[in-house]
């Protein structure tokens, strides 16, 4: 454990100190083709959150200091790259989640397809585990809910112990949460760090919209994504938030290199990506 990390963890608590709040604004021409010939070519409806997910959990595998959880005062890693995606069930104005668990081996398309799945279990009713937390959540009142919140979030999310009676799996959020919020209408919003979930990343995806940009010494208007990120500062510092923002924009901005990393060597790793150009190349 590096001194920095030390230092971290002795003096913030999770996480109601030591947040970094941060926005990212992100080239969209040639991420929202991507999505769009993807679709078109496997018959699965990708969506601009299913890019994200899996960019993000890229990054994750790639940095394992970010990857992982705190537990007995000191950080311990994570074995996988896991994130939780928010899903809304407009029917019972709730919120649901749902876990892609090593996001980084699977494609845009296995991440659609599974999101699609949950979503439908989700809104139809028959997640029973799902039911089984709410079940517990809407009995108990609030001055009793609130420390059995943050013994539950540590037995699951630092401890990595499930309890299945009352519908709650080990890390039930992996290291990050990502939620979308464009559809809403809403322009601008930074993620609140949720205590129980112990997750050191909050990623919201909001509208993207038509710009007026600098694009090779020429105002034009292109699509722009804007992503607002929370993060706790006992995992990431500047020096990592910026490679890790360096990656997001870069794989974000040439989702096709995405693609050609995923059939290279095992090889060879994202760690280098981030030195590459970010200049966005409109496929043909």
């Amino acid at each position: 454990m590096t001194t920095r990390r030390k230092l971290a963890i002795a003096t913030w608590s999770s996480p109601k100190e030591g947040n970094i709040y941060g926005k990212m604004t992100i080239d969209a021409t040639n991420l929202l083709r991507y999505c769009q010939e993807m679709t078109e070519k496997t018959g699965e409806k990708i969506t601009v959150t299913h890019v994200v997910g899996k960019i993000v959990g890229m990054g994750l595998k790639e940095a394992p200091d970010i990857n992982g959880r705190i537990a007995y005062g000191k950080y311990i890693p994570h074995k996988t790259a896991d994130l939780a995606f928010l899903i809304a069930i407009p029917k019972a104005h709730d919120l649901g989640k749902f876990k892609v668990c090593e996001i980084d081996k699977k494609s845009v398309v296995e991440i659609a397809q599974e999101l699609k799945a949950a979503a439908n279990k989700l809104r139809s009713g028959e997640d029973n585990e799902f039911k089984k937390s709410q079940d517990v959540v809407k009995i108990l009142p609030t001055w009793i809910l609130r420390p059995i919140l943050w013994l539950t979030g540590y037995i699951t999310g630092a401890l990595g112990l499930g309890i299945k009676p009352l519908g709650l799996e080990a890390y039930p959020f992996g290291s990050a949460i990502i939620t979308s919020v464009g559809m809403f209408g809403i322009d601008e919003g930074y993620p609140p760090p949720t205590p129980f979930a112990r997750v050191p990343l909050y990623i919201v995806i909001t509208k993207i919209k038509e710009r007026p940009v600098v694009h090779q010494n020429e105002v034009v208007i292109r699509p722009q994504l804007d992503l607002m990120l929370t993060i706790d500062h006992r995992f990431i510092d500047g020096f990592r938030g910026g490679q890790l923002s360096k990656l997001l924009k870069h794989y974000l901005e040439n989702p096709y290199r995405m693609d050609e990393l995923s059939a290279s060597s095992p090889s060879q790793t994202i760690a280098a990506s981030p030195d590459i150009p970010v200049e966005p190349q409109v496929h043909a």
